[in-house]
């Protein structure tokens, strides 16, 4: 395994730091206040691969590796947790259009989404049920010409102003009896009822709750076939279980670069703060998590480049990732001392949002049951 960019990745790494630092670092007060995404950062951020980049050039992608998306999903977490978490949503449905989509379902809907035109949701989570995507309850009863959809979903990205998504339910028809399939929502052709949930984090991704009440959706918005949808979910969770790792580790080295700087510049009793033993064990400490997540974060891209499931070194990456940045960010918030508190400091929003990558994508207890379930061959799961 090799530890080393290549000029391609430097270069890419350059170059998307430097926009991220000229153009979205300095509309992120705004947004977080406002509690909404700058929607037009997407299109510039296209040309970077933030848009598909995985897909293939002919799916409208960059065909970039695995290890290559590391490197965009490290700076958008360096930068702001909520457009890695935009980014996250937008690449996991792009990937299920891909795979599942009609050539005209691609058309309506990957296309535009692609180029950055289309604003989007999945929906997944309902109030009863998160980890356990099996037991759902939203139904979709087929009645001819469309399907008709009762139920709903919570902690949705972006519920309140997507344009379009993705609905997770348990379908009932002539040759389906309560498998999960997928149904692509467009807002122009199925009326719904979408609500803000105020969240402690991530405050600009449009967190919602969806109902659906006899919602009619046509038959063609089928994603897929009948009752494989929880298959086309669990195979892409690796790769958001990968995204929510490495932004964390982009968060984490943003706490961490922060500290560095505030504790050479702070005095107290006569001297830079850098110069007390106890500060210094802090920034060490930060700095080994750091080092430590960003290994096993690229080691899964690595597992993931070779063409296998990397299960497992994606589940060890999100588990450890996501608990050492929120670590490094405590860890951060005292090295500040009471500025850290502030809101005039990224650090008090890096402290609030690295807490959220513990739970999607499945939860640190989720995570370590699976890696039990790897190492041992014996499932705890019931």
């Amino acid at each position: 395994m090799d530890f080393g960019f290549t000029p391609e990745q430097d270069a890419m790494r350059d170059s998307v730091r430097r926009f991220m630092r000229d153009r979205v670092t300095p509309r992120i007060r705004e947004c977080e206040e406002q509690r909404d995404f700058a929607w037009d950062l997407l299109p510039q951020l296209q040309p970077f691969g933030y848009l598909g980049g995985l897909l293939p050039e002919e799916a409208g992608g960059f065909g970039l590796q695995y290890s290559d998306w590391a490197v965009l999903m490290e700076e958008a977490g360096y930068c702001w947790l909520s457009l890695r978490v935009m980014l996250n949503s937008l690449n996991i449905l792009a990937q299920l259009l891909h795979r599942n989509g009609t050539p005209q379902q691609q058309q309506s809907w990957l296309k535009p989404l692609l180029a950055g035109r289309l604003k989007h949701w999945m929906a997944i989570t309902e109030p009863n049920h998160g980890s356990n995507v099996a037991g759902i309850e939203t139904r979709a009863e087929d009645r001819g010409d469309h399907y008709l959809v009762n139920g709903s979903k919570l902690w949705i990205t972006n519920g309140i102003h997507g344009d379009f998504g993705v609905l997770v339910a348990r379908t009932f028809s002539a040759s389906c009896d309560g498998g999960i399939s997928l149904f692509i929502i467009d807002r122009t052709q199925t009326r719904y009822e979408a609500r803000r949930a105020d969240v402690m984090f991530i405050r600009a991704t449009g967190t919602s709750q969806l109902a659906f009440q006899d919602a009619v959706v046509p038959k063609a918005n089928l994603l897929g076939r009948e009752g494989e949808g929880l298959k086309a979910i669990l195979t892409g969770l690796n790769f958001g279980r990968l995204n929510v790792a490495m932004g964390a580790v982009g968060a984490a080295r943003c706490a961490l670069d922060l500290s560095i700087e505030y504790a050479k510049q702070r005095r107290q009793f006569g001297k830079p703060i850098a110069g007390f033993q106890l500060v210094q064990k802090l920034i060490v400490d930060m700095t080994v998590r750091c080092e430590a997540a960003r290994a096993l974060g690229y080691r899964a891209a690595w597992a993931l480049d070779q063409g296998g499931s990397a299960r497992t070194e994606c589940s060890i990456a999100k588990l450890y990732a996501a608990e050492a940045a929120h670590e490094v960010a405590s860890m951060a918030l005292q090295v500040h001392g009471g500025s850290g508190y502030s809101e005039e400091l990224p650090v008090e929003r890096i402290f609030r949002d690295t807490r959220g990558g513990m739970i999607p994508e499945g939860t640190t207890e989720i995570q370590t049951l699976i890696i039990g379930r790897e190492v041992l061959g014996v499932s705890a799961f019931h």
